[in-house]
């Protein structure tokens, strides 16, 4: 059986892979962007060209900022600290609840360790405020049911 520090790391490990994963995207759709402005330049004239273009800087400033939005992920994912247990639930805590276990963290959907399913959450989603600072045996209700934490790792 892993060890809950094992756990948090593959946790955590699942959590930066998805962040990397999505980052390593939005830079391909940078260059994209980037060749296709660079391709309008050299084949278009008038206004088909200008407006062209004017799409193509649009498409680069979204992905500029879900660029930025990552690093700020990234920020968050680099304040966890696995090593730390606490008795109550913060950032880095894995919950075991009644209806499912949970990795506090970034939102990164759902991680299956040694055939468990975690949810990778931030504090700032609807359940991660509710858990926030909670304790073993407490309860909370989400979308009209109770859950109770059995373990905080």
């Amino acid at each position: 059986m892993t060890n809950n520090l094992e756990i948090k790391k593959h946790l955590y490990n699942q959590c930066f892979d998805f962040i990397e994963s999505r980052l390593i995207t939005i830079k391909g759709t940078i260059n994209d962007i980037q060749e296709a402005l660079n391709s309008e330049t050299k084949n278009s004239s008038g206004d088909k060209h200008e407006t062209g273009r004017a799409m193509l800087q649009i498409d680069m400033e979204k992905a500029g900022n879900q660029i930025n939005e990552i690093q700020k992920i990234k920020d968050v994912l680099k304040k966890v600290d696995i090593t730390k247990r606490s008795e109550t639930v913060r950032l880095g805590s894995v919950v075991y609840t009644s209806k499912a276990n949970y990795f506090i963290a970034i939102s990164a959907g759902n991680i299956s360790v040694e055939d468990k399913q975690f949810f990778a959450i931030a504090t700032d989603t609807p359940i991660g405020q509710l858990l926030a600072s909670k304790c073993i045996g407490e309860e909370i209700i989400f979308r009209d049911e109770k859950i109770r934490i059995e373990n905080v790792l």
